[in-house]
C-alpha cells in the first residue's frame, strides 16, 4: 500500500479540492476554487489535505466557532477521490480534524442517506441530534445534524 500523507492545504491545492468536490457532491452545489481559497484563508478554519505522492486525494476541513472560549467546532466538509475511497483516508481526515477541535463538541451536517459517513462519524463518538429538511438545495436532500460531545 502506498503511504498516504496528511498536511496544510494551500491556495495552490483550491483547483484540486474543487475537482475533486465536482466528482464527489455534483449534485448538492460543490464548491468552487474561490470558495476553498476562502475557507483556507480563514483564521478560524483548519484544512488538511490527505496526498498520495504529489497527488490531492481527499481534503477536510473544520471551523472554531465563537469569540471566546470555550469553544465549539463544526466539521465543514470531508472528500475523497472515489478511486480511493475505502481505505481509511476519509477517517485520518476525520481524526486530524478532531485533534484540531480537541475536548470541544464537534457539529457537522451529513445526508441522511449517507450510510458510509454516517457510520464514520458514529465510530468517532457522534449522534445524531437533528435533522435539517432540504439542507442540500441544489438536490433536495436532508441532512442529519451530529454532534460529538465535549469531553471533560
Amino acid at each position: 500500500m502506498v503511504p498516504v500523507s496528511i498536511d496544510a492545504l494551500t491556495p495552490a491545492d483550491a483547483e484540486r479540492c474543487a475537482q475533486l468536490e465536482a466528482q464527489l457532491f455534483d449534485g448538492d452545489d460543490p464548491w468552487p476554487r474561490e470558495a476553498f481559497l476562502r475557507e483556507i484563508a480563514s483564521v478560524n478554519n483548519r484544512y488538511v489535505g490527505a496526498r498520495i505522492g504529489d497527488v490531492l486525494v481527499g481534503y477536510a476541513g473544520i471551523s472554531r466557532l465563537g469569540r471566546t472560549a470555550p469553544f465549539e467546532y463544526e466539521v465543514h466538509t470531508i472528500g475523497v477521490d472515489k478511486a480511493y475511497q475505502g481505505r481509511g483516508i476519509g477517517r485520518r481526515l476525520l481524526e486530524e480534524l478532531l485533534n484540531v477541535a480537541g475536548d470541544a463538541a464537534v457539529y457537522l451536517e451529513v445526508r441522511t442517506d449517507n450510510a458510509p459517513a454516517i457510520e464514520l462519524y458514529r465510530s468517532a463518538g457522534f449522534t445524531a441530534v437533528g435533522v435539517r429538511r432540504r439542507y442540500y438545495r441544489a438536490s433536495g436532500a436532508d441532512a442529519y445534524t451530529m454532534r460529538r460531545e465535549a469531553r471533560r
